[in-house]
């Protein structure tokens, strides 16, 4: 194991599964080939969000600073979310802190001092390409969601909330408000309608009676 030195600051280590059912091993004995294993912090949470007891205590006040190293497995380790991990990438490089990812051997490469502006532009490329990629993904979404909506139109399909049919005492209650009997707000509360409701089915009842 590489052992680290006071001038290269501490190396840390992090490791995640999704569940509390899955091991953590395989990730662990990985990760000792570089980090002293009392540094290294587990969870057993999902990726969906980066709201992690170990994660968000490696990034507070007593956790990773300056010239300290992370090692993680792999990117999605961090989140399964490509914008997420690109601002988290964002992260450590602004606070200084190196990101060792060990399916990434790029990301492993040791530079002489002077020369640290390679390790850089990898970490800038890296984080280039995942914003274009987390780009196309909200493309795909949008483009699916969109081809969804005309083809359940294309069916026939009402989309958004059904709409509330009319109650069979509507013809009663809206000739008891057209007689002042009763005012709007009283004949919405008689048939448990919302202000736009009532006034959508007024407007169509009035136009039905008409064409009738």
């Amino acid at each position: 194991m590489k052992k680290e030195t006071e001038n290269q600051g501490r190396t840390f280590g992090y490791a995640r599964v999704s569940s509390r059912e899955q091991n953590l091993d395989r990730q662990i004995l990985a990760l000792k080939e570089y980090v002293e294993e009392e540094n290294i912090l587990t969870d057993k949470s999902s990726g969906k969000d980066l709201e992690r007891p170990a994660y968000q205590a490696l990034k507070g006040a007593l956790g990773l600073r300056e010239g300290d190293t992370l090692v993680i497995t792999s990117l999605d380790r961090l989140s399964r979310n490509k914008e997420d991990i690109k601002n988290e990438l964002q992260w450590f490089q602004e606070k200084k802190v190196r990101l060792k990812i060990l399916d990434l051997p790029t990301s492993l490469i040791e530079v002489p001092d002077g020369q640290q502006w390679l390790i850089r532009m990898t970490e800038n490329i890296l984080i280039e390409v995942l914003g274009s990629l987390a780009e196309q993904e909200r493309i795909m979404i949008r483009k699916r969601q969109r081809e969804g909506i005309e083809a359940a139109k294309a069916k026939g399909k009402h989309l958004g909330r059904p709409k509330k049919k009319q109650p069979e005492e509507f013809g009663e209650i809206y000739a008891q408000w057209k007689r002042d009997e009763i005012t709007a707000v009283e004949a919405m509360k008689k048939m448990g309608l919302s202000s736009s409701t009532f006034y959508r089915m007024a407007r169509k009842y009035e136009s039905d009676s008409k064409s009738a």
